[in-house]
């Protein structure tokens, strides 16, 4: 069953301690980050005000013990999309979520093949889809496959040991 964008933001409400997203795409394409990456590649100042709630959660999240992670994938040199991604992650980073980078050249050297998903408290896989024609959300779906989830847990562990934070993958860009 296809959960809706609307389900998906219930479902991140609930994890008690981590969330942690695995993104894969060279594009992410919504109707809430249209304007501002076209603001980016126009040179257009934005206020980031469309960003704020995110930033807010995850400063109450923090605050109150939770962590959220994420592993970007991405091709190198990055696409225009992905060096848009990084000036947003920034913020994000600033709000205290724990944003790094991996080649995606090493990642499939080091055999990763994850899903584009959530994995919450470590025992929930929520994998995302997205469609092929213009990179927009397609639906999530709850995997309940424990080897699935388990495999899942072992990627981001690995993920995390070879990845970047932020600062030092941009340091090292082309």
């Amino acid at each position: 069953m296809r959960l809706s964008e609307a389900e998906l933001g219930d479902l991140l409400s609930t994890f008690t301690t981590s969330a942690f997203r695995f993104e894969l795409r060279e594009r992410y394409n919504s109707a809430v980050g249209a304007e501002p990456f076209r603001k980016w590649q126009a040179g257009e100042l934005d206020d980031y005000a469309w960003h704020r709630s995110w930033m807010d959660k995850i400063s109450r999240d923090v605050a109150a013990g939770k962590s959220w992670q994420r592993v970007r994938i991405v091709s190198v040199p990055p696409s225009e999309y992905t060096r848009y991604g990084i000036d947003v992650a920034r913020l994000s980073v600033q709000a205290g979520e724990d944003i790094r980078y991996l080649r995606r050249d090493i990642a499939e050297q080091i055999g990763l093949q994850p899903y584009d998903a959530w994995l919450l408290d470590d025992v929930r896989l929520i994998r995302l889809h997205f469609s092929d024609v213009d990179d927009t959300f397609a639906g999530a779906e709850l995997v309940t496959d424990t080897e699935v989830v388990l495999r899942h847990r072992e990627w981001r562990d690995l993920a995390l040991r070879h990845a970047q934070p932020l600062d030092a993958f941009v340091a090292h860009l082309p």
